[in-house]
């Protein structure tokens, strides 16, 4: 059988783009509804989406409050517990949530994920991020961020913590007889007793096993260690190539790591970020594009770019170019992207900040065929397995993928009619770990 893709909708839990919130017929309070959610998740599945992805943020964006007022990601459910509730009211759609390594402790992640994956019958997948804003490192008792490398460091540690605690238990550990008065074998349960650089963690978790073992691994940084963790760790990747040959050496890469690790390459998904409009007419895409854009407010523009690149530019010549940026600790592939913009294309601050406000990765602006050509192209040229979509606005950007682009998609062989089974591992062809401690 011919190559599919795997969609995943990014949903942030609302469009990323700052505009989205004013277009016309939007929702205004997409991100913060739960009714509009969980319509939206409902959409998503009846398309036979992947996963439902949502990304979490441990603060308020770092911009000044002009700007933020503009924002509207200034609030929104903590992820786990609307995956949680939308995963009474879906059945076969993924569960994907961001939980910080760098934040968090491990064994509330192992017990958050497993519970979740318990929950939803074997829909869970983990986001692993580090945490690049560093207004988060105030919310948890610390006056300075971690390190770039360091968080990476501690990641990794934090994922052997957090997969070794979801080993604590024999799949048939719980045996529940009822004569003998017996509940488990406790010959199948066992201690991790993790000490080492930075986590100390006695375990076991005090939840079964995992429906699919572990909750599938999804890993987002696309700098020197951020490509390393993902080929050790990812079973799914959301990178943010800008164009298709960027997509190409970064799959190339990320597999080729993962091949020399003996890891199959089968068993990663990368997934790009894309963000897409459609129209009846390539016209009217690029139209719809540039209405969206506008109703991005300058203010809100600079602070994006601020963000992006870890510094202060609302100082600088609106009108004149960018001038050298030193190096913070935030992150470092979002910085190089937008360096590597405002070069390759001339623009001046405002230009620059203008694209960025909105949203300046890769997009599919164009008719359902002309996306159904492009998606393709990626899939085929080994750019990606298939796409995390990020929709212009809500409900009617993802209401004109489903509609219009999905069937496309399914009539040419692209993407599946039927879910292949119940869990997200094995709609994405992924096989269930082993349990390291129990063979």
């Amino acid at each position: 059988m011919a190559r599919q893709l795997r969609l995943g909708a990014f949903m942030r839990p609302a469009s990323i783009h700052t505009g989205a919130w004013r277009y016309p017929g939007a929702w205004p309070d997409a991100n913060f509804n739960f009714a509009h959610l969980k319509h939206l998740a409902q959409r998503l599945e009846s398309a036979r989406f992947d996963a439902f992805f949502m990304a979490d943020h441990l603060a308020v964006l770092n911009m000044p409050v002009e700007a933020l007022k503009r924002s509207h990601t200034v609030t929104s459910f903590e992820p786990f517990t609307l995956l949680s509730a939308l995963s009474a009211v879906t059945e076969h759609i993924g569960l994907v949530a961001t939980a910080s390594t760098t934040f968090d402790a491990p064994y509330h992640v192992a017990r958050r994920f497993a519970s979740l994956d318990h929950l939803s019958g074997g829909r869970a997948g983990w986001n692993i991020v580090t945490t690049s804003n560093p207004d988060a490192a105030l919310n948890f008792g610390l006056d300075d961020h971690m390190g770039h490398d360091e968080r990476y460091r501690r990641a990794r540690e934090f994922y052997d913590v957090v997969t070794g605690l979801w080993d604590s238990w024999a799949d048939d550990a719980f045996i529940r007889d009822v004569e003998s008065g017996l509940y488990f074998d406790p010959d199948k349960l066992h201690v991790l007793g993790h000490k080492s650089e930075y986590l100390s963690v006695r375990g076991p978790l005090n939840i079964a096993r995992p429906v699919q073992g572990w909750p599938v691994i999804v890993q987002a940084g696309s700098s020197e260690p951020g490509r390393q963790l993902a080929a050790e760790t990812a079973e799914a990747v959301f990178t943010a190539p800008p164009h298709l040959a960027e997509g190409r050496r970064f799959y190339a890469d990320v597999k080729g790591r993962m091949a020399r690790l003996g890891r199959d390459r089968d068993h990663m998904k990368i997934l790009p970020a894309a963000f897409v409009v459609v129209g009846d007419s390539v016209e009217e895409a690029k139209a719809k594009r540039a209405r969206l854009d506008s109703l991005v407010h300058y203010d809100s523009a600079i602070a994006s770019l601020s963000i992006a690149l870890g510094h202060d530019v609302s100082g600088f010549d609106p009108d004149g170019r960018l001038p050298p940026i030193p190096e913070t600790n935030a992150s470092k592939s979002g910085r190089e992207r937008v360096l590597q913009l405002a070069e390759s294309e001339g623009l001046t601050v405002r230009q620059l900040a203008q694209r960025l406000g909105g949203y300046a990765g890769l997009a599919f602006v164009g008719t359902p065929a002309s996306i159904a050509d492009e998606m393709a192209e990626w899939l085929e040229s080994e750019g990606s397995d298939g796409f995390n979509v990020m929709f212009p606005y809500l409900p009617g950007g993802l209401d004109d993928f489903v509609d219009k682009v999905v069937p496309i998609l399914q009539e040419r062989g692209l993407f599946r009619r039927e879910y292949e089974g119940r869990t997200l591992r094995e709609n994405l062809g992924l096989p269930r770990p082993e349990n390291r401690f129990f063979r």
